[in-house]
């Protein structure tokens, strides 16, 4: 039996029937054809498809759609303003945080997570924030960089 939901996806309103063990990832990717968040583990261990849900990092998989009921859900589609990317995406790039780019999106809306509830993060607590998302290529440094680097702009420094 299918459930009508409302929530809020980038700033636009949707009104959508979902069944009741469609996951949060299925519906994005599938019903609102936001192919941006992955798909990797499907377990919640790797991170590929975290979403920012009510302002936190969340894994997307691990979500019912239900459950996001009357939530507002930023993906990585939803940063940045028309072409102008995001300053954590602009910093992804600079630092050579991309490479293969499959975790990029979980990891950005992690990162940008992690800098709205805490701007000035320490190294420690941008490994804490991260430690949830798998990256197979950068070895995490150039990541660790970029989030500083946002971080330094947002003091100003």
């Amino acid at each position: 039996m299918k459930t009508k939901i409302e929530l809020i996806v980038n700033g636009k309103i949707y009104a959508v029937e979902v069944e009741p063990t469609m996951t949060l990832l299925d519906l994005i990717r599938d019903k609102l054809e936001l192919t941006g968040t992955k798909e990797g583990c499907g377990e919640g261990d790797c991170g590929a498809c975290t979403v920012i849900m009510d302002g936190k990092a969340v894994n997307s998989c691990l979500v019912l759609a239900i459950n996001a009921h009357g939530s507002e859900i930023v993906t990585i589609e939803g940063l940045g303003k028309g072409k102008e990317l995001d300053p954590l995406q602009d910093a992804f790039i600079k630092h050579g945080a991309i490479q293969c780019g499959f975790c990029t999106p979980g990891m950005i809306l992690t990162a940008k997570a992690l800098l709205e509830s805490n701007p000035n993060p320490s190294d420690g607590e941008i490994k804490l924030a991260i430690s949830g998302n798998l990256c197979r290529c950068t070895g995490y440094v150039q990541i660790i960089e970029a989030v500083k680097d946002v971080a330094a702009m947002k003091e100003g420094k």
